[in-house]
């Protein structure tokens, strides 16, 4: 089955032209089925290529998906058109009475800051408890998800000396999960960030660590209790995220290292390599199996069940 997106959406002419499965709302309505309703909290500057990127994977699945883009009630973004935003998403003020199978919180670049400093924070923290009685499965990426561990269990984040940044070989530490039904012995993902959460924090949180890596730490971490899973890194990355961020920073004078195991021979003047695709649509394949199997099919009953993903 298709995912289920506006036919003006960007990300409707790219995945469409990708081979992907998209469906406009017309058609999509006169299908006798319940589609999954899974929400994008974008907090990413670039809203369309972060669009583009989630769509692309959560699209590839064999269900009917629902589509729902959201943002900070509050919080303008300056690098996508105001239109763009009027358009496509809603304000989390405006969608807190519905109920959602999945919930998507995006990354952030403001890894420097204190959680509590920044602008959003409070009605971040809504957000996240609103997760527990209105959402089915949340997904947390990168800085979303150390803000929901942060929140949830009080484990803090930790800056780093040099950005982590490359693309970064990952254990398999949980064989079992059924998130991983299906991934290799280890795995690549590419990496960018300049903070970090501990293994031993973690741990002493009560949480499972699903991938993880001698290099950059922690991966994949699966909060069963919060009905949660928070992946510090960047599945979703298209081939050349990577280069347009080490391309950026070079640019500007940023001091910035060549990101590790990415380029060939480490060579940046050679196109980069795409390693970990196959790996990011099974991860996100898996989720919404799980969300689907595991969700109450009458939408209104998300949130007063089991919080057992595997009841």
């Amino acid at each position: 089955m298709p995912i289920k997106l506006p036919s003006t959406l960007p990300a409707f002419d790219v995945l469409t032209r990708e081979g992907v499965m998209v469906m406009a709302e017309e058609l999509a309505a006169a299908q006798d089925i319940r589609p999954l309703k899974i929400g994008l909290l974008n907090l990413m500057p670039k809203k369309i290529q972060t669009e583009n990127q989630f769509a692309r994977l959560i699209g590839a699945t064999p269900l009917q998906i629902d589509f729902r883009l959201i943002r900070m009630s509050e919080h303008e973004t300056k690098n996508t058109a105001a239109e763009h935003m009027a358009e496509f998403y809603r304000p989390f003020q405006a969608v807190k009475e519905e109920k959602f199978d999945g919930l998507i919180i995006t990354g952030a670049p403001i890894e420097h800051l204190p959680f509590e400093d920044v602008s959003y924070w409070d009605e971040l923290k809504e957000v996240m408890d609103w997760t527990q009685t209105n959402v089915h499965s949340t997904f947390g990426i990168c800085w979303g998800g150390m803000a929901m561990i942060n929140h949830f269990h009080d484990v803090p984040k930790h800056m780093l000396e040099a950005k982590s940044f490359g693309c970064y070989r990952q254990k398999n530490l949980a064989p079992a999960s059924p998130y991983l039904r299906g991934f290799s012995d280890d795995c690549y993902i590419p990496v960018s960030r300049w903070t970090e959460m501990r293994e031993d924090e973690i741990q002493a949180a009560g949480l499972k660590t699903l991938l993880g890596s001698a290099e950059t730490g922690p991966c994949l971490v699966e909060d069963r209790a919060h009905r949660a899973l928070y992946i510090f890194n960047h599945f979703e990355y298209d081939s050349t995220t990577l280069k347009e961020e080490y391309d950026r920073d070079v640019a500007n004078g940023t001091p910035i290292n060549v990101p590790a195991h990415y380029y060939p021979d480490d060579d940046p003047s050679q196109t980069p390599q795409n390693r970990w695709r196959s790996h990011a649509h099974l991860l996100f394949s898996n989720w919404i199996s799980e969300i689907y199997l595991t969700t109450p099919f009458d939408q209104s009953q998300i949130g007063s069940a089991s919080t057992d993903l595997r009841r």
